[in-house]
């Protein structure tokens, strides 16, 4: 019997204001700040205090959903969502439910089998809760409770279940995190949970319309947990349809130790969470004045960029969507290719950024904003290249010494006398040398054994210190060995 996985995300992400999301205490990193050092009565939970809804919240919250083609609701209405976690201070959320700030969205994704428009129902705002750390101690289990994420603004974004395996279910999150990096939203910092997914999995017989009972997979932080929990779930979901069993719909955590999901709880509907109008809240109106100044500001967003790199410069898919990932790259790569003539290829840049340029950073553990090696310089580089005043070799090693000093292409070739040699008469006699000092191989040469002039150059190359013009050496070997 063949199933079909439905999946549906739900993505928590943290804003990068200054100060919480009804309060003004300031947002700090949870995983450096002391805890408890940036709380007050309003995010613990205290009674008789009073929320105030932070502006630059719900601005941000329009820019992810004007990003994502969403309709901004002129209003939009704060309940609370009634449920105990020990982190939880006041014993309930201040969420949207019935009237959300933005609705009907889209958003493409690109997986193997080409693009796919995957739906967004609803962008809404809420506060996060706090943090819980468990320790051990002296043979007893304690839960240390740090409340300095609490009340921090969060954007939850809700797809509809339009997403059919674990690929897309990854491509999803990539590209979502993508445009919340664009717009200046989220950090897109995975390890410090500043974005977490929920994924709502069910199977289905294959062709059948209604939907199988779903599990919710809570808290996961990383693109790897979010994959495999699915690809765990569609599997076990799918053996106990096969011997004939029921799929419980319940809340599922995710081990990546074990690589399995485990039973939480059974899973809540919203009516579990007794959701009612926030008291302490007034409506929130936006006016479509508002709206449209934030949609006049909007960066150009990452599907849109990549097909106009496929377009204007030429590049292969690929490296399009490596290059636009992260728009401090992509702005670096459009810097460099500003700076060259218009006779060489962008793919050159693209080549040199992709290959040994990120090579560089993966060792050193940098990223492009930390660069020594300015986009003119890498420009003036590959021009260098391009006009044969310097070898592929050669250029290697200059860009080593452009990304530990920051010293300009130019300069190290002309201090480090790396200038490539095309002399034809020089480089005829360095040919001639090496095929008097290697007779035995001339010999397998003239017999078929072609690929011996493969250690011939390599022999000439070797006596012109990498200096000499290898399309030069290979023509003149070639002519030399003919005769």
């Amino acid at each position: 019997m063949e199933f079909e996985p439905v999946i549906g995300l739900e993505v928590h992400a943290e804003m990068q204001t200054r100060s919480k999301m009804f309060c003004a205490c300031e947002v700090v990193d949870s995983t450096l700040a002391a805890p408890n050092s940036a709380v007050c009565p309003v995010c613990a939970g205290m009674p008789g205090t009073l929320p105030v809804v932070n502006q630059t919240a719900v601005e941000y919250a329009i820019r992810v959903a004007l990003a994502l083609e969403c309709t901004v609701q002129h209003t939009s209405i704060f309940a609370r969502k009634n449920y105990f976690y020990p982190d939880l201070p006041k014993g309930y959320q201040i969420s949207q439910y019935e009237s959300p700030l933005a609705v009907n969205g889209k958003l493409v994704i690109r997986t193997s089998s080409g693009e796919e428009t995957i739906r967004v129902r609803r962008v809404h705002l809420e506060e996060d809760t706090g943090k819980l750390t468990h320790v051990e101690r002296d043979g007893k289990s304690y839960s240390l409770v740090d409340l300095n994420r609490a009340g921090v603004a969060l954007l939850e974004i809700v797809s509809e279940p339009d997403l059919h395996s674990a690929e897309a279910a990854k491509a999803y999150g990539e590209a979502l995190r993508d445009i919340l990096r664009y717009l200046g939203v989220n950090s897109g910092d995975m390890e410090k949970g500043v974005i977490r997914f929920e994924a709502n999995v069910s199977v289905r017989r294959k062709g059948d319309k209604e939907l199988g009972t779903r599990t919710e997979v809570k808290n996961l932080n990383s693109f790897r947990a979010l994959e495999r929990a699915i690809e765990y779930e569609i599997k076990r979901q799918s053996k106990i349809l096969e011997a004939g069993g029921t799929v419980e719909q319940e809340t599922l955590g995710w081990s990546e130790a074990r690589g399995e999901t485990y039973s939480q709880r059974s899973k809540e509907d919203a009516h579990d969470y007794r959701y009612f109008p926030e008291p302490d809240l007034p409506p929130l109106v936006v006016e479509s004045d508002w709206v449209k100044s934030i949609q006049s500001k909007l960066p150009e967003l990452p599907h849109a960029k990549y097909h106009r790199f496929i377009k204007e410069y030429g590049l292969t898919e690929y490296d399009a969507w490596r290059l636009v990932e992260e728009q401090k790259v992509a702005n670096y790569f459009e810097s460099a290719v500003h700076g060259l003539p218009s006779a060489i290829p962008p793919k050159a840049v693209a080549n040199w950024m992709l290959g040994d340029l990120f090579s560089l950073m993966n060792q050193a553990n940098v990223t492009v904003s930390q660069l020594k090696v300015q986009p003119e310089a890498l420009a003036e580089l590959v021009q260098i290249v391009s006009e044969g005043q310097i070898n592929q070799s050669s250029a290697k090693e200059v860009l080593a010494e452009m990304f530990t000093s920051g010293k300009g292409a130019a300069e190290i070739v002309e201090a480090r006398g790396l200038q490539q040699v095309s002399d034809e008469s020089f480089i005829s006699d360095l040919v001639n040398q090496a095929l008097v000092e290697n007779p035995n191989e001339v010999a397998s040469y003239k017999a078929g054994k072609t690929g011996v002039a493969n250690f011939l150059f390599g022999q000439v190359m070797k006596k012109a210190a990498g200096r000499a013009n290898p399309a030069v050496v290979r023509a003149e070997l070639e002519k030399q060995l003919s005769k």
